[in-house]
């Protein structure tokens, strides 16, 4: 696992030096404010200062929402799943076995695929009060449920790392589909006739194992992150890269929001220096050098709120 870390942090550095213009490579990093207490209180300070923020959000942001995460023991889908024909649970997300046997991936997807009952979280209404107090740089999402949009935070502002069950593509022949009859095709139990008319296998847009990320994550990743005044990483376990390897670019204060104390050994690869790469991760130690890393523990809905009762704010 470490090595194929090690490759995908890579792919990371030289994917973000190729896509950004000599422009963009030439920004001066901001020089951000380093939080006055290693708390909440501190953490809070700094957004009611106005910070400017970029949000990393993983499946924790959505567990209030009903959704499961996938990696906590006892509770976590991949603990949890039990659909017939996986030799592992996460094959389901292995476009190989796709491929060979695409109806685990179609039985998952019922329970996966947003429905008008799923509603956003406090951590979502949190991305959306940034976006409207112009705070907001960007949202990272590995979630595949679009929480972020119904919650109300602009298109521009979100980029979906792992996709989401927005669009679908047959993987045959690359054209898209329509994502809402392929819904109905899963529930109703008739894929085979929809694949058959649509040119092969079909499903959502979800980046699996084995197909490389969406163009938009590598996009404007130099310019959020040198913007970034603060970065709010919520509820995830940053063990799938490249996504984990977005926390050590930038030099902002870090907050982490999550269950687990996460992200303190990320693989050691050399980015460029104009990525501005501190190896590592986090560091929560009371010696930090720099000690701008926060660790906030506990569910994130409830530390959300605390947050922004803090800093004088008011969620929705």
């Amino acid at each position: 696992m470490a090595a194929v870390a090690r490759t995908l942090a890579a792919t990371l550095a030289y994917c973000c030096r190729a896509a950004a213009p000599s422009s963009a490579r030439r920004l001066v990093r901001t020089q951000a404010t380093l939080p006055p207490t290693r708390d909440v209180d501190g953490v809070a300070t700094l957004l009611k200062d106005g910070a400017r923020c970029v949000v990393m959000l993983g499946a924790g942001a959505s567990v209030a929402a009903g959704l499961p995460d996938f990696r906590t023991p006892g509770t976590g889908l991949y603990d949890t799943l039990e659909i017939s024909g996986l030799p592992y649970p996460e094959a389901v997300f292995e476009l190989d076995f796709f491929r060979t046997n695409p109806q685990p991936f179609y039985e998952l997807a019922k329970a996966l695929w947003p429905t008008d009952d799923s509603r956003p979280t406090k951590a979502h209404k949190l991305v959306k009060l940034l976006a409207d107090k112009n705070q907001l740089i960007r949202c990272y999402t590995q979630n595949i449920d679009s929480l972020e949009r119904a919650a109300g935070v602009p298109a521009e502002f979100v980029v979906a790392a792992h996709g989401n069950f927005d669009s679908a593509t047959c993987i045959a022949t690359g054209e898209k589909v329509d994502a809402e009859a392929l819904r109905r095709a899963i529930y109703e139990g008739t894929t085979d006739a929809f694949n058959a008319q649509n040119g092969g296998l079909c499903k959502a847009d979800i980046v699996f194992f084995g197909e490389a990320l969406p163009d938009r994550f590598w996009a404007s990743l130099r310019e959020d992150f040198d913007e970034a005044e603060l970065l709010l990483v919520i509820g995830t376990s940053l063990e799938v890269h490249p996504f984990a390897s977005l926390i050590d670019l930038g030099t902002m204060p870090r907050v982490l929001i999550n269950r687990d104390r996460v992200g303190e050994h990320q693989p050691d690869v050399a980015f460029p220096p104009s990525m501005g790469k501190l190896s590592g991760g986090f560091d929560f130690n009371e010696t930090a050098p720099v000690p701008r890393d926060v660790f906030l523990q506990g569910d994130a809905d409830a530390i959300v709120v605390d947050l922004v009762e803090r800093a004088g704010w008011a969620l929705d």
